[in-house]
């Protein structure tokens, strides 16, 4: 019995070795598992949702492809979600998409014109409810709530204030486009008077034009205007509570008096104790999904880039630029801040020197007027002396052109072509308004030191081919020829002249292109498409020739 106690010690001795030991291995192997698991979630990109405003390609895909040069796992709505210049928007389907794909995501940049309205043009057409905008507004409570560890960008537009029913882009109600210009000049009237008092003059006129535009049309317009700006202060006090991270309210197209302005200045009341670390309101919509993401990369990042900004003589920071109510030096802070970054006081401490093209005068042109002809002007050679001696002391230089707006400045293309410079930047811009050009090209710009050339490249490209090639020349030239065209179709509502408009700016491109870039093949097919029915914007598709290799730049 004693031998048999004995030799049962021994076996029990045998196993209780034998778990131990399975013990040790399986925490041993789970720590290796938990260990690869942290290192494969280390090498994994980073993941952003991105929501824009809408599904232009500037909005959307090309600012989108910023980051994604970085290597980001940059997340986008499919197109069917975002909203268009007929389709409105989904905000419904879009809430459940944002739920859906913020699993995981590190950072969420979120246009609240999508969540709330549908998109940036269902802000100013939709008919909801202001209970509904707000019960919408309310779900960025419930989203915090469910992924309370994610970081939130928002933007928001404050409605804009064309000058004309033509400057609207038919993005307004139909009777903008009789009676925009009485309620541009009806607005700015009414803003004058809150700020500095109207003329006797100006009194009487204000009061012809309350008779004269239809009060049907002024009441939904301004209606409409109201349930925005109740919205925007609810996204504000959201802000306060710590639902959102980050806000940010873009005024779209405006002036200096305006209704967009006026409603500017009460907002400001309004937003008292909000500091700039959460909070910053600004001039211009489009580029603020580019500065966001930028500041979603410095978040992550830890960065904080540093930008140095010089302007061309004359007017240079003072310049109050066309479809902005703020001087230019304004503008460029505000985006520098948006973008997370911060003031460089001399060039040779800045991560981008952001040379700004400005014309002398102060005045804002447009780049579909016949001047833009490549002619030197006043200022345009001493602005390329400014580009060549940062380029020559090798500063990191980006351009934002806006003497121009809707366009490049031909003059100022000619001379980075023949000076060799244009693949030398290290970000340009020169689409739309002015505001939204020098918000591009800082977003791009403090990334850009992060990319490899080619992607840097790229993106330079595509600016080119747009905002140079498109919108400053071949845009106008076929504009003119539209009448010449079989079937009905204008400018504004391209309808069935949609597919003959393409192939004639296909082709134009093609041949400015072959005149004015590099031979690269990458551009040896070229397709132009308009997805909004009009000539404003276009979507710009190239590519290669089959089993060519890519022809490099600077090599």
């Amino acid at each position: 019995m004693e031998k048999q106690g004995n030799k049962l010690i021994k076996l029990g001795k045998v196993l209780v070795w034998g778990l131990v030991t399975v013990g040790v291995l399986s925490l041993s192997f789970n720590g290796q598992t938990a260990e690869a698991a942290k290192k494969k979630d280390a090498d994994a990109p980073k993941k952003i949702v991105y929501i824009p405003h809408d599904n232009r390609p500037i909005s959307n895909a090309q600012t989108a492809e910023v980051v994604k040069k970085l290597g980001y796992n940059v997340v986008v709505p499919p197109d069917h979600l975002l909203g268009n210049r007929e389709d409105l928007g989904n905000p419904e389907k879009l809430w459940d998409w944002l739920e859906t794909n913020a699993n995981e995501a590190d950072v969420a940049v979120v246009s609240a014109d999508s969540m709330i309205y549908g998109s940036l043009v269902g802000s100013r057409k939709h008919n909801e409810t202001q209970r509904r905008l707000l019960e919408r507004a309310g779900r960025f409570n419930e989203f915090h709530h469910l992924y309370p560890n994610l970081q939130v960008f928002v933007f928001s537009s404050l409605m804009r204030t064309p000058k004309s029913g033509e400057a609207s882009g038919h993005e307004e109600p139909d009777y903008y486009r009789l009676y925009g210009s009485d309620i541009f000049r009806y607005t700015l009237l009414k803003d004058k008077a809150e700020v500095e008092g109207l003329t006797a003059r100006e009194t009487k006129e204000y009061e012809f034009l309350g008779r004269l535009i239809p009060e049907k049309s002024l009441t939904d317009w301004m209606g409409r205007r109201s349930k925005n700006f109740e919205v925007n202060k609810h996204l504000m006090e959201l802000c306060r509570q710590g639902v959102f991270n980050y806000l940010v309210i873009g005024r779209d197209d405006n002036a200096p008096y305006s209704q967009t302005h006026l409603e500017r200045r009460h907002l400001e009341e309004y937003s008292q104790g909000l500091s700039e670390d959460i909070y910053q309101s600004m001039a211009g919509i489009d580029e603020v999904g580019v500065l966001l993401l930028a500041r979603a990369v410095n978040h992550l990042t830890g960065e904080i880039p540093t930008v140095f900004a010089r302007y061309n003589w004359g007017n240079g920071s003072y310049t109050i630029p066309a479809y902005s109510d703020e001087r230019l030096s304004q503008s460029v802070a505000d985006a520098i801040s948006v973008a997370g970054a911060t003031d460089a006081y001399e060039p040779d401490k800045a991560d981008l020197v952001l040379a700004i093209n400005t014309n002398p005068s102060g005045r804002t042109f447009e780049a579909g007027e016949r001047a833009n002809d490549g002619r030197k002007r006043e200022g345009t050679d001493y602005f390329a002396d400014i580009v060549t001696d940062y380029l020559s002391k090798g500063y990191p230089l980006g351009v934002a052109d806006v003497a121009y707006a809707n366009g490049a400045d031909n003059t100022l293309m000619e001379n980075l072509k023949k000076n060799g410079q244009l693949f030398k930047l290290r970000s340009y811009a020169g689409w739309n308004t002015p505001t939204n050009s020098t918000g591009f090209a800082i977003g791009a710009g403090v990334l850009s030191g992060r990319m490899n050339t080619e992607d840097r490249e790229d993106i330079l490209l595509t600016r080119y081919l747009d905002d140079w090639a498109y919108q400053a020349n071949v845009r106008n030239t076929v504009a003119r020829q539209l009448t010449w065209l079989k079937g009905d179709g204008l400018y504004g509502n391209l309808d069935s002249k949609l597919d003959s408009v393409s192939v004639r700016s296909s082709r134009f491109m093609k041949e400015f292109v072959t005149a004015s870039l590099p031979p690269l093949n990458t551009l040896a097919t070229i397709e132009v498409s308009f997805p909004w029915n009009r000539m404003f914007e276009a979507e710009i598709e190239h590519g290669l020739p089959s089993n060519e290799p890519i022809l490099k730049l600077n090599k």
